[in-house]
């Protein structure tokens, strides 16, 4: 029993080890953001359909999330937010706080629903490849450049024959969602440059957003719609939006540009929009068309290749 205990000792070691690995476990962290975010967005357009706006979703996010985060940042050092600095941390909100969602979601008054799934997730995954060049001189191989080309041509795909629709106004809201998807790159590449842990960089931006922006929609857009829309669908929205887009995603992401850098990290939220079409299936009821479906394969091709470069 010894024996062969001690000459398994090495494959049962292993397989623990493995899986904390930085790549791997970077990799998981990686794509469980994305699919949450993924979910976040079906969720997000089938609360619209039941009557809540797009500030309620916002509120939902930041106040939850912030709400969750706050005993965490109370405990370590409030003074200084949590060891992120005041500075710092204004800085971080400004990237992935309320003004994020806003441009975000502003620029579908101008843009269709198709441009946004394809210039949002391109501007993070430029951005955060040309700011680690930037920042830390990272260079992208050539494998994993071809798995970013792969990638935003099946984000086109995913878009559809929307991407086509434009009108003289269009080009503001393409500017609005390639200006979002560079802003969580900035996020990305200065909570990696800071050194910023992601428990320290979600409980600073939660917090901080949480008192800008409730104080904000209350005085603006006001309780009414929350207060009116039924408890189930308000449940759903608060853990998918507060607890899992707003806390579990942003530490995901977090440790996942900690573990394999921003560059890397920076080419999973291209996944978001294929995780949203194949969530939202059962949520809003559309079927994805052959069409979505080949770019969905294309998204998938291509992540996996800039995954494994080296």
């Amino acid at each position: 029993m010894s024996t062969m205990c001690a000459g398994e000792r090495l494959t049962c070691n292993t397989r623990p080890q493995i899986l904390r690995e930085p790549r791997p476990l970077g990799a998981v962290l990686g794509l469980c953001a994305a699919v949450i975010w993924g979910s976040y967005l079906a969720l997000a357009k089938a609360g619209v359909n039941a009557g809540l706006g797009s500030s309620d979703i916002a509120l939902l996010r930041y106040g939850v999330a912030g709400l969750l985060m706050l005993p965490w940042l109370i405990t370590h050092g409030p003074s200084n937010l949590g060891g992120v600095g005041w500075r710092r941390g204004a800085i971080l909100t400004l990237l992935a706080g309320p003004l994020f969602v806003l441009i975000g979601v502003g620029g579908y008054k101008f843009s269709p629903l198709a441009h946004g799934a394809m210039f949002q997730p391109a501007g993070l995954i430029l951005g955060g490849i040309a700011l680690a060049a930037l920042v830390f001189h990272e260079r992208s191989p050539a494998q994993r450049l071809i798995g970013i080309i792969i990638m935003l041509l099946g984000l086109a795909f995913l878009a559809g024959p929307g991407l086509f629709s434009t009108t003289s106004l269009t080009p503001i809201g393409d500017a609005m969602f390639f200006s979002a998807g560079m802003m969580w790159a900035g996020f990305s590449i200065l909570a990696k440059r800071w050194s910023i842990s992601p428990l320290a960089a979600t409980a600073a931006v939660s917090v901080l957003s949480a008192l800008i922006y409730v104080p904000v929609h209350f005085v603006v857009f006001g309780w009414q719609q929350l207060l009116s829309s039924p408890i189930a669908m308000l449940t759903i929205q608060v853990l998918v939006q507060g607890v899992l887009s707003g806390v579990v995603a942003v530490i995901a992401f977090a440790k996942a540009i900690q573990l394999i850098g921003p560059a890397r990290a920076a080419i999973f939220p291209a996944f978001v929009p294929a995780a949203a079409l194949i969530i939202g299936i059962p949520i809003t009821g559309e079927v994805p068309t052959l069409l979505q479906i080949g770019g969905l394969s294309l998204v998938t091709v291509g992540l996996l290749l800039a995954i494994v470069s080296r």
